[in-house]
């Protein structure tokens, strides 16, 4: 059976029933038959297949048991606040990894060492290590930051004009910190959209993305990071990847430097 079309499924039935009836109480065999109908399942594997999708959902925190204290049991149960946030969007969300990876392919081509990252940053999220997710989130976008990095340094020296130390700085924040100070030393020469981009995203993007991660290597408690935190990450991440698309081409193609 096709994962990815296993998710669409699963999620796209919660989303219709909340949508047809939004204050009926949800059941998970209502959710389970349907699924089963709407892709054919016949075979054991097949129907435990779908059974562990959709107890995943609830490890996940996307649905909970119980409609109401009437209600309190299975096979009751409502979607979380986390949960209507990742219907909202199912086709590309967490708990759709080939569905995510797809969108962000086509908001942002990237490399083999950010894909390999965000790759296994999905797959720790589905399986619930979000501490090793925000390690692996953090990774991803910092090998964004290095081509970005990469592009600036060979800008500057085919231009012959002095590269800043922090820029080839080994540590990350300094270098942040210079591709971000470069870049504002253009502002005349970038494109405005494209500046207004980066001066108000940039800086939030990074600080989310690397606060997690360092959250979770240098913990100062049993859950640094929570999968709210790790949730926001994976979201905000295609559009970090599609800002650095931007950048890197703008770098590529300017004679500012």
């Amino acid at each position: 059976m096709d994962g990815a079309e296993l998710r669409a499924v699963v999620l796209r039935i919660i989303d219709d029933l909340l949508q047809d009836a939004p204050t009926s109480a949800l059941q998970a065999g209502s959710v389970l038959q349907r699924a089963q109908r709407k892709l054919g399942i016949s075979q054991l594997k097949d129907e435990q297949a779908l059974l562990t999708f959709f107890y995943d959902l609830f490890r996940l925190g996307y649905l909970s048991w119980g409609y109401n204290i009437s209600n309190a049991d299975p096979p009751f149960c409502h979607v979380t606040q986390i949960g209507r946030i990742a219907l909202a969007q199912h086709s590309r969300d967490l708990a759709n990894p080939d569905g995510y990876l797809r969108h962000l392919h086509a908001t942002a081509p990237f490399g083999p060492i950010t894909e390999s990252y965000i790759t296994e940053a999905l797959q720790t999220f589905n399986s619930g290590c979000f501490k090793a997710t925000a390690v692996m989130v953090g990774a991803a976008a910092e090998s964004i930051v290095l081509d970005i990095r990469d592009s600036l340094v060979s800008k500057l020296n085919m231009a012959k004009t002095p590269v800043p130390k922090d820029l080839i700085d080994w540590r990350i924040r300094r270098v942040l910190n210079s591709v971000e100070a470069v870049i504002k030393s253009k502002k005349s020469d970038v494109p405005q959209a494209l500046f207004e981009s980066f001066d108000a995203n940039w800086p939030a993007f990074t600080h989310q993305i690397r606060t997690a991660r360092n959250d979770a290597g240098h913990p100062s408690n049993v859950d640094p990071v929570t999968a709210e935190d790790v949730h926001a990450s994976l979201l905000i991440f295609p559009q970090l990847a599609s800002l650095a698309v931007e950048l890197k081409d703008w770098v590529s193609k300017t004679g500012a430097f």
